[in-house]
């Protein structure tokens, strides 16, 4: 039997769904039509974050990312693509520029890889706003017309949000994830995300009725950041977030007010 798009779209909810269950909600709370953008695309992002950590060996790791880097070439090409679950529906989902824009996205990755601290501020606010503002900005684009410095702000200030989160796990897995793990330190890193949901809300605006829906997938940065930024033992606590009650009627206002 040949697989259809409908199958592929629903293996790549599936896999949000288990790997990564809040961007699983945000995508459900977008219109029908936009999940067809934001599931491959955070389908991919599952993929593209677990490889660095399902091997020890840095050679098959680094391979595992090539192999992503690969089949965002062919999209980019605009010719034949590798038969893939998520690859195929990535390729209908994003024009060739944004799939060549995203190559980057993919290439920061190698940090998660190595024990390697991050060698100053300018690489950790790269890899911040490749990662997590590249991949706002390939969802939103696809959807719709957006302001891209708009869109990377809030992308950068949710990649925050997220790496705070993720600051214990990482550090049990001999990762080196902050440049400056004091309190203080952690409060201003927090204050910096915060300045960037700041400007980038200023410019909503910008970003068309039709790209929002790729914004639902920050909807909880704005309270993670406050978190850290009041209490940043927190942090190291890993008590950052809301209840999941919380969290869920948090998503509905989002979505149905569309004020991100």
């Amino acid at each position: 039997m040949l697989t259809t798009f409908a199958d592929d779209l629903n293996a790549c909810a599936a896999l949000v769904e288990r790997g990564d269950p809040d961007r699983f909600l945000a995508a459900m709370a977008a219109p029908p039509a936009a999940r067809a953008v934001l599931f491959p695309l955070f389908a991919m992002n599952v993929e593209v974050s677990r490889a660095p950590w399902v091997t020890q060996e840095p050679m098959i790791a680094e391979m595992r990312l090539q192999w992503w880097r690969d089949a965002l070439e062919e999209i980019a090409a605009g010719g034949p693509v590798r038969r893939h679950e998520v690859v195929s529906p990535l390729a209908a989902a994003l024009a060739p520029d944004m799939a060549e824009a995203l190559d980057d996205y993919i290439a920061v990755r190698r940090w998660d890889i190595y024990r390697d601290p991050f060698d100053d501020a300018a690489q950790f606010d790269r890899y911040i706003d490749q990662s997590a503002g590249g991949l706002l900005w390939a969802a939103a684009r696809a959807l719709g017309e957006a302001d891209e410095r708009a869109v990377r702000d809030f992308g950068f200030a949710t990649g925050i949000a997220n790496w705070l989160r993720a600051v214990p796990d990482l550090e049990a897995r001999g990762r080196i994830p902050l440049l400056d793990g004091r309190p203080e330190a952690v409060r201003q890193l927090a204050e910096r995300g915060l300045d960037h949901l700041s400007r980038a809300r200023a410019s909503r605006g910008a970003i068309s009725p039709e790209a929002r829906p790729a914004l639902l997938s920050g909807w909880q940065a704005g309270v993670i950041l406050r978190q850290a930024q009041k209490e940043p033992a927190r942090v190291a606590q890993g008590t950052l977030g809301q209840s999941e009650a919380r969290k869920r009627l948090t998503l509905m206002v989002r979505a149905a007010s569309g004020r991100w």
